[in-house]
């Protein structure tokens, strides 16, 4: 690859902003193109950069060495494939994709390629922090709260893989187990696709994790009370806090590490790095992505939807 490598963003809406920010602000990366299916977005945010808006794919892969994939989730895995043929790297926002088959395809892809695919679990950077993958034991429970308040972002899919899903993914990563049951209401409040919802999830190891998610909440919430054999931790992600009981050695100051401060720019540095052979994995890769989509899809069966 060139270098500095050149990045791409793939949509122009508040979360390619974000994700711009941190290529133009990245040393050995420059950010190079931004594309967008409403062209003067992708010329405001190029503009800011100083990068370029290139409405054609394949001028846009052309001018890239890797992907950011910011559109809005239905559109996901279709860039993702065209990423991916182009034989470009990516970083996908969650949802990977919005059905197995097309992340399966993804996976497939990648593997076949040999190209590095990374899904936007960026709470697994503060997790790193903590230190809690290092844990010596298996969860026995699992309470997460995931509320928002009403935004225009995402509308397109239910909480269930706008918000929930990080914590389903955490709760995937955090076990030893494989979810067998699942139980879940919830209901649409304003717009078309289900607002809040709440999913109680078993696993074959015995542990059970319960989910409440919202995007039309009062005010932002964000928490999770996680019980082991030697006591419980209880994190506030927005604060950056949390109370420990059990045994682990874990970082109370993880709110001021990087992670902590900023786990975009966190996650998708990891991402960089795989993509350069710095690690041998992006923080959450795309079998990752599959894994929170099949369990998010069956939290919106046990729905009804």
């Amino acid at each position: 690859m060139t270098l500095p490598l050149r990045a791409g963003v793939i949509g122009a809406g508040v979360f390619g902003g974000y994700h711009a920010a941190k290529w133009a602000g990245f040393d050995g990366v420059t950010l190079a193109a931004v594309h967008d299916s409403h062209p003067d977005r992708a010329r405001a945010l190029a503009a800011r950069h100083g990068a370029i808006a290139v409405e054609e794919a394949r001028a846009f892969f052309e001018a890239v060495d890797l992907v950011s994939i910011a559109s809005p989730a239905h559109t996901h895995a279709d860039w993702a494939l065209a990423a991916l043929k182009a034989g470009k790297p990516i970083y996908v926002e969650k949802p990977l994709a919005t059905d197995l088959a097309k992340a399966d395809a993804i996976a497939g892809e990648a593997a076949r390629r040999g190209l590095v695919v990374a899904c936007g679990f960026l709470e697994r950077a503060a997790f790193r922090a903590m230190g809690l993958f290092e844990a010596r034991e298996a969860p026995l429970f699992l309470e997460a709260v995931r509320m928002g308040v009403a935004s225009p972002r995402n509308l397109d899919v239910s909480v269930v893989l706008d918000l929930m899903i990080h914590d389903l993914d955490l709760a995937l990563a955090l076990g030893r187990g494989q979810p067998f049951a699942v139980e879940a209401n919830g209901a649409c409040v304003v717009h078309d696709q289900t607002d809040w919802a709440e999913a109680e999830v078993a696993f074959d190891d015995g542990l059970i994790a319960r989910f409440s998610a919202s995007r039309v909440a009062d005010a932002p919430r964000r928490t999770m009370r996680i019980v082991y054999p030697s006591g419980e931790l209880r994190i506030d992600f927005l604060n950056g806090l949390f109370e420990n009981t059990t045994s682990f050695a874990l970082d109370p100051d993880f709110g001021s590490t990087p992670a902590g401060r900023d786990r975009l720019g966190v996650s998708l540095m990891e991402f960089l790095r795989a993509v350069r052979g710095e690690v041998p994995r992006p923080l959450a890769d795309a079998a990752d992505g599959a894994r929170a989509l099949d369990l998010a899809l069956a939290v919106q069966q046990a729905l009804g939807g």
